[in-house]
């Protein structure tokens, strides 16, 4: 008689509510950035539009000319302005113009600071030169044996590889989790960082994400197995029970 075969045990469902607890999770997580980022945009180009169109004279206005107001207008109005400014800044006069009012404001004591901190805060963010990081690296911050993601600036000169004894050093800022803006001027022997193949953008994403998002391995050569040293050539063991040899 044949042998009936061993019905498999069947899994129990999670329970219903268990169930609907992680759909529910699995629709914020779809949900939430998309939310978030036109949020976002929303929010942005609304606050750009109440500060740009009231600048626009009064017959110009597109609550006269249109009857309404027109969405992201002052978005595109300010857009505009910018570029034309910065191509006006290229050329001859315009740089001429903008070195006449940063003269005049170097004049002022207080808005110096302000003024010097904010342009270079810009420069740092929006500027296309090539002063921006370099690499991304490791360094063992704050103790031996830890490691922490850094960003290379640029090769430390004058006094303070001298001062400290170390021909080669490099500037390296260890930025702070979730606020990468935020963090720490260290300047390491060049012997003591980790360059990584991941790019300045990807180990920012990793810094901001508090290690969330992490950026796909970097394929690196085959590790080839470990050669056995050849034997030492000297003379053959004698045989186990054999008389010791005689000295001469």
């Amino acid at each position: 008689m044949a042998r009936r075969p061993a019905k498999r045990p069947r899994l129990a469902r999670p329970p219903l509510l268990q169930r609907l607890r992680a759909d529910f999770l699995t629709g914020l997580v779809v949900l939430l950035p998309i939310f978030l980022t036109i949020y976002l945009v929303w929010f942005v180009v609304g606050l750009v539009d109440n500060r740009v169109i009231p600048l626009i004279p009064r017959q110009y206005n597109p609550e006269n000319v249109f009857g309404r107001n027109i969405f992201g207008l002052g978005l595109v109005i300010f857009v505009i302005a910018a570029t034309g400014v910065g191509a006006l800044t290229k050329g001859y006069i315009g740089a001429q113009i903008i070195a006449a009012g940063e003269r005049l404001v170097g004049r002022m004591p207080i808005i110096r600071t302000v003024y010097n901190a904010l342009k270079q805060m810009a420069e740092t963010m929006l500027g296309q030169s090539s002063a921006s990081f370099k690499r991304a690296c490791l360094i063992e911050f704050p103790r031996k044996g830890v490691w922490a993601v850094a960003f290379v600036a640029t090769d430390t000169r004058g006094e303070i590889p001298a001062r400290a004894g170390e021909p080669e050093m490099v500037s390296v800022f260890l930025p702070k989790s979730p606020n990468p803006t935020n963090g720490f001027l260290l300047f390491v022997p060049k012997r003591d960082i980790v360059l990584l193949d991941m790019t300045v953008e990807e180990a920012a994403k990793l810094v901001i994400s508090a290690g969330l998002v992490a950026p796909p391995a970097a394929p690196g050569p085959a590790s080839s197995p470990a050669q056995t040293p050849a034997p030492h050539p000297g003379p053959r063991p004698a045989p186990l029970g054999a008389p010791p040899p005689r000295r001469p």
